[in-house]
């Protein structure tokens, strides 16, 4: 196991909330909108495991690249869903209450989403 998955696992097994990445905010959703984004994440690591087999088996090289393709496609058609709804949503809300800071965290977001 990498050395950073196992610095993730540790902190939650201490149930402390993330220091870099993690804003501490909380988003409730429908039951329909979280069970729509697992089913998502777990097709896309369901993907990550067949890199995992080739890679294991020695698949030629362009047939993992194309698989890795496939992988960041899926992550990025997930990340495009997810930022449409936080729009949508929590944006739109928290400018109708007059809370214009969500204007500058959703720059950063965009910032850091666009490196």
């Amino acid at each position: 196991m990498s050395e950073d998955m196992q610095d993730m696992l540790d902190m939650e097994n201490r149930d402390e909330e993330c220091p870099v990445c993690c804003s501490g905010k909380h988003k409730e959703r429908t039951v329909q909108e979280q069970k729509a984004m697992l089913t998502r994440l777990k097709r896309i690591e369901g993907q990550v495991r067949g890199l995992e087999r080739m890679v294991e088996d020695n698949a030629y090289c362009p047939d993992i690249l194309i698989q890795i393709s496939a992988v960041t496609s899926a992550l990025n058609s997930f990340g495009k869903v997810l930022l449409s709804s936080h729009i949508h949503n929590c944006v739109a809300e928290d400018i109708r209450a007059g809370k214009d800071e969500v204007i500058d965290e959703l720059c950063g977001v965009l910032q850091k989403m666009m490196k």
